[in-house]
């Protein structure tokens, strides 16, 4: 139950006002997740529950307002339902037995223009004589059926992506086995008081889980750390923003990156990004850029996206340039930005990085993230991604 929220699945119900998927929701998970009632558009905001579905793992399930909403804030819940396809790895579309219209199929059009997989329940099947039973994959289902729980996770199994029933590594498979890694691992005002921050940690249980030798130092010991060893270290990881001061002290011969670019890995899409950071070089004056973070947090003094990023932009390309930052899942409207750079998404899932990197490409917009754009700022991209051999650049 302590599995963060971006490594779970999500399953995401869509549907009209009243067609049940809240109810669904409650007798798949065994839960009281959403409010039920016969009043149409009790649902009016997201609802998000984490849990276990067992067998497939940790999952988080999102009820959504109904598609047809009518209610005086209708529109506005529709559009918050319609942004959740952005963070959403399978769709379940509920209907009722008369089967779509209008509001079902243009879901499915914006569904599969994102490529995401999707199921539908075709829901009170026992209060209907008439059943429209050729939707493929679908369910045929009711709210007093005992095998609900257990059609649905057959079904759900069908359509899991890849990638979460063989969970990528974020270093563990770019060195062999028993291989000693540094962790570059600076100690700033960045840093969680007594903790380390979420990609070090999740970097430090992955290579530990490949066999490896895990050696954690702050960058001012990084030089005592390479004399200590017998051996020099199959790779060195740093946080970005030491960046510099680690590939000086680090030999070429050993392979060196950052935390940030292992994450554009396994949360994106490694090549855009890597092509995305090409146009920092063609900025102009009065260009705009936008910096997208994916979680809320108190902006400090020398905050990575706030401060270090727009004074390195700023310095490579010595143009004065207008930098926009935005916080959270929705997206906004990018038509009048030259470049996009992405945190590095440890707090949220790879769905909605991809979303937003095909919501870019659609507008000719290109798009990187920090470990990148500070290593191309700094000079140093080619170095920092060839650990990464399928990257191009």
């Amino acid at each position: 139950m302590k599995t963060l929220k971006s490594n779970r699945l999500h399953i995401a119900f869509f549907g009209k006002t009243n067609v049940g998927k809240s109810s669904l929701i409650n007798k798949i998970t065994g839960q009281d997740v959403s409010i039920v009632s016969e009043i149409a558009g009790t649902t009016t905001d997201v609802v998000e529950k984490s849990m276990e579905l067992l067998p497939i793992g940790p999952v988080t399930f999102l009820d959504t307002a109904g598609l047809d909403d009518k209610t005086e804030l209708g529109e506005k819940r529709v559009e918050k339902t319609m942004k959740v396809l952005d963070r959403t790895d399978i769709a379940v579309i509920v209907c009722e037995p008369e089967g779509f219209d209008d509001y079902e199929n243009d879901l499915i059009k914006d569904i599969e223009k994102l490529g995401i997989p999707y199921l539908i329940l075709v829901n009170k099947c026992d209060t209907k004589k008439n059943v429209h039973e050729d939707l493929n994959n679908a369910i045929y289902t009711s709210i007093v059926d005992e095998q609900i729980a257990y059609k649905f996770k057959q079904a759900l199994i069908n359509l899991l992506p890849e990638d979460f029933i063989n969970t990528p590594k974020i270093a563990g498979d770019l060195v062999p086995e028993k291989s000693t890694v540094i962790l570059v691992t600076p100690i700033d005002k960045e840093a969680p008081k007594g903790r380390l921050i979420l990609p070090q940690v999740q970097t430090i249980r992955d290579l530990l889980d490949s066999d490896c030798l895990v050696y954690t130092v702050k960058e001012t010991e990084l030089k005592q750390a390479l004399d200590n060893l017998k051996t020099p270290p199959s790779l060195v990881i740093t946080d970005s923003q030491a960046f510099r001061q680690v590939s000086e002290i680090v030999p070429e011969e050993i392979p060196l990156t950052s935390f940030s670019i292992l994450f554009a890995r396994l949360k994106g899409d490694i090549n855009a990004f890597a092509e995305g950071a090409k146009a920092i070089d063609n900025l102009k004056d009065g260009d705009m850029v936008l910096i997208l973070e994916s979680c809320t947090h108190h902006a400090i003094e020398d905050d990575i996206g706030r401060v270090k990023i727009p004074n390195l932009l700023r310095k490579r390309t010595g143009k004065n340039l207008v930098i926009h930052n935005f916080v959270g899942h929705d997206f906004p409207d990018i038509k009048d930005y030259k470049l996009i750079i992405h945190c590095g998404a440890c707090m949220t899932n790879r769905r909605e990085v991809l979303s937003r990197i095909i919501k870019a490409n659609n507008a000719g917009i290109p798009i990187t993230n920090y470990g990148i754009a500070i290593s191309y700022c700094l000079g140093i991209l080619s170095r920092a991604i060839k650990p990464i051999s399928n990257t191009k650049i």
